[in-house]
């Protein structure tokens, strides 16, 4: 298995200054800058592109899970909220991701796509990699 990359460069003071991050593929690069991560203003964020990986990671994990199960998957979709909060002693830290997935799969019932969900939550390697933050699902079918 290869290593992936990513970087980032950050230029200037921390209040004003602002930077760049792009993944070694060359598929994405984006600004970010204080306003972008911590207020409502325009770029990316870290916290953005962690939701992004895990959001990915997720889906295939589960689509996975439930073809090996014997599923027929016509799609997943997940969106991943990454909350950052002002932690004690005047860090950032990301608290909660909240994993929130839609399956559209073929004769399976509410039940068993919660429990493929859960085990897709727990395996995913980006779960695994963020275990110092409690991740949340809310799983659903589609229709």
């Amino acid at each position: 298995m290869p290593t992936r990359e990513s970087s980032a460069k950050w230029s200037g003071p921390i209040s004003s200054g602002s930077g760049t991050m792009s993944f070694g593929s060359g598929a994405y690069e984006g600004a970010y800058d204080v306003p972008s991560r911590f207020e409502d203003g325009e770029g990316t964020n870290p916290e953005e592109l962690i939701g992004a990986a895990h959001a990915g990671c997720f889906s295939m994990q589960l689509s996975g899970n439930l073809t090996r199960a014997g599923f027929n998957v016509n799609s997943i979709d997940t969106k991943a909220a990454v909350s950052v909060e002002k932690a004690d002693g005047g860090g950032w830290e990301i608290t909660t991701i909240a994993l929130t997935t839609t399956g559209d799969v073929d004769d399976i019932d509410e039940a068993t796509f919660v429990e493929q969900a859960n085990a897709a939550k727990e395996g995913c390697p980006v779960s695994k990699a963020l275990t110092g933050v409690t991740i949340t699902l809310e799983a659903n079918l589609a229709g």
